[in-house]
């Protein structure tokens, strides 16, 4: 008897007003691009960084994730730090940017330039 496939759950979410911002953005590209590829890499005081830049092309290992009509490609590398977040696009007075709500975060440093994570289920 075979098993009744389900849907993997959806790797990372965005917010309507990260949608928004990424979708915005995106339309005043100069060359064209597929979507915006989110990692991580080593650096900052708490240990890690999360990377955005945008993909000309999809890589064969990126994890897609499409949700409320954008396009994201989540680096291989990042996948299992990344499970479970929501992007977010937050301003305020002093600043503006994507702000990531990751359960996989343990901790950050004062400035939020860096953070320290947890593979997901670790």
């Amino acid at each position: 008897m075979a098993s009744a496939s389900r849907p993997l759950p959806q790797a990372m979410k965005l917010t309507d007003a990260a949608a928004q911002r990424v979708r915005e953005i995106m339309s005043r590209a100069e060359k064209p691009v597929v979507g915006l590829r989110i990692g991580v890499k080593n650096g900052g005081c708490a240990g890690m960084e999360y990377t955005l830049e945008w993909a000309k092309d999809q890589k064969p290992f990126d994890e897609v994730v499409e949700d409320k009509g954008v396009k994201v490609l989540i680096d291989a590398k990042a996948m299992m730090f990344l499970l479970g977040t929501e992007m977010d696009y937050q301003v305020s007075t002093l600043k503006s940017g994507f702000v990531f709500n990751n359960p996989n975060q343990v901790s950050a440093c004062g400035c939020g330039e860096s953070v320290q994570l947890k593979p997901a289920g670790g």
